[in-house]
């Protein structure tokens, strides 16, 4: 089998090591891109250690916000093709919204932190993909389909659109683009110490399976992206949500 070749960010938590686990499991070599460089390396060992393949998991701390810092992520891809792309780096940034300079700080640091991170890292292992056959796919939120996010669910919505235009830019050399949409999911850095009880009984009571999402069924759905069968689906945006938003 040829060597496979996934590259993770956000990795060192939540949805991002779920995912970069579940590639493992599949056989993917896997490259973890993070900001935060002892948890990242700490998921790194724990990943390799739990596919039986020690050496399989490489941790890369990287801030994907700065251009500067794409140099070490790409070193680390060196010559090999890469497979799979799954821009999962971003989150929720509160602010002082009180002035046109914090509004203006906000919406930065969210367009930044969930849009330039992929957008960056894409264009960096642009070249590296593998063709045909390649694999790119964005993390988005049930926020980008329903509001409530501010900021956020700009941000989110905006690599939407920029996965469309992706999706037609690689089509033709047989690359796919596709987005993840994740609604409530537990066990996940997303909310810190904002969630209450009445908060998370309020998402669960919104969802029709009547329960929260957990980080291994978000990854279920990248490896099904990331894997021969997903093919001949791109530009899509897949809900993994409980029913809470209808697809559209």
């Amino acid at each position: 089998m040829t060597e496979r070749l996934a590259v993770v960010s956000g990795g060192a938590t939540g949805i991002g090591a779920a995912i970069a686990a579940g590639l493992a499991e599949d056989g993917y070599d896997i490259i973890v891109v993070g900001r935060r460089a002892d948890l990242l390396r700490g998921a790194a060992d724990r990943i390799g250690a739990g596919c039986g393949r020690p050496d399989a998991v490489q941790a890369v701390p990287a801030d994907l916000t700065d251009p500067a810092q794409l140099a070490p992520v790409v070193a680390a891809v060196g010559d090999r093709q890469v497979d799979v792309v799954v821009n999962n780096a971003g989150g929720y940034l509160g602010g002082d919204g009180s002035t046109l300079e914090g509004v203006a700080a906000q919406w930065r640091a969210n367009l930044d932190s969930n849009v330039l991170t992929a957008v960056l890292l894409t264009e960096a292992l642009r070249p590296a993909l593998r063709r045909p056959g390649g694999r790119v796919i964005l993390l988005s939120s049930i926020a980008a389909l329903r509001g409530g996010g501010g900021p956020y669910s700009a941000a989110k919505a905006a690599l939407h659109g920029w996965a469309y235009d992706l999706a037609q830019q690689l089509g033709p050399e047989q690359i796919t683009v596709n987005v993840v949409a994740p609604g409530y999911v537990v066990d996940t850095e997303f909310f810190g110490d904002r969630m209450t009880p009445e908060g998370h009984q309020r998402r669960v009571d919104a969802t029709l399976v009547g329960r929260a999402g957990e980080p291994a069924e978000i990854a279920a759905a990248v490896r099904y992206l990331a894997g021969p069968s997903a093919g001949y689906v791109t530009g899509q945006v897949l809900g993994v949500n409980g029913g809470s938003v209808f697809g559209r």
